[in-house]
């Protein structure tokens, strides 16, 4: 099962696992929106993780969950609402249901960032898998390159200011694909259960690098 399979990073997961021979189910709050993850061969299911017996229902016969999802800025709930008891609900029917087998996709240090929301759930998600009894594997990842394209490419493309930080850190950006088949591959792989990973590309790049 993969949650998050309409999202940027979702999808490239879903596809991944199709390609390595995996029955790949989604859920989605909005089936219609999932149409192309049906055509690449995924079983769709209707469900929401703020809707406890939806995830009954899409837990039923997965072996492992693929987690993925995070809130988006045009979501009308909180982001803690949607992200943190989304998750509670989410590793809750796991554990009922047994579906030891977790890998969740959180953030690189993001327990340095409490301050930030989303940070602070990839975190306290981390924790809960920590103290619990799944089989987890927590892959920590970076800013991915696709995010690149509506941050810097499509500003210069058409002759707009492009702001950068004052004090800009060096990124090591992901590509989304990359992140997929370690995500992907850790389902397959015993000496990846109960660890965390930092999963981060080959070179940082600074503002400048990305604009010029």
């Amino acid at each position: 099962l993969v949650i998050g399979g309409t999202g940027t990073l979702g999808r490239q997961i879903a596809k991944t696992a199709i390609d390595a021979g995996y029955q790949v189910r989604c859920m989605a709050r909005t089936p219609r929106k999932a149409a192309f993850l049906q055509e690449w061969g995924c079983e769709i299911i209707q469900g929401d993780l703020l809707e406890p017996e939806s995830l009954d229902y899409a837990l039923q016969g997965i072996d492992a969950v693929i987690d993925s999802a995070t809130s988006r800025p045009e979501d009308p709930k909180s982001i803690y609402q949607t992200d943190w008891e989304g998750k509670l609900n989410l590793y809750r029917a796991c554990d009922r249901l047994g579906v030891k087998r977790v890998v969740f996709i959180s953030l690189l240090a993001a327990e340095q960032h409490r301050n930030v929301p989303l940070m602070d759930i990839k975190y306290c998600t981390e924790r809960l898998l920590i103290d619990s009894s799944l089989n987890f594997t927590i892959l920590q990842g970076v800013a991915f390159m696709q995010g690149l394209i509506s941050q810097y490419a499509i500003p210069i493309l058409e002759g707009q200011n492009v702001w950068v930080s004052a004090t800009p850190a060096e990124i090591s950006y992901m590509n989304t694909q990359d992140m997929a088949r370690f995500a992907v591959a850790a389902i397959g792989r015993s000496q990846t259960i109960r660890k965390s990973f930092k999963v981060v590309g080959p070179k940082s790049w600074k503002s400048e690098e990305i604009v010029e």
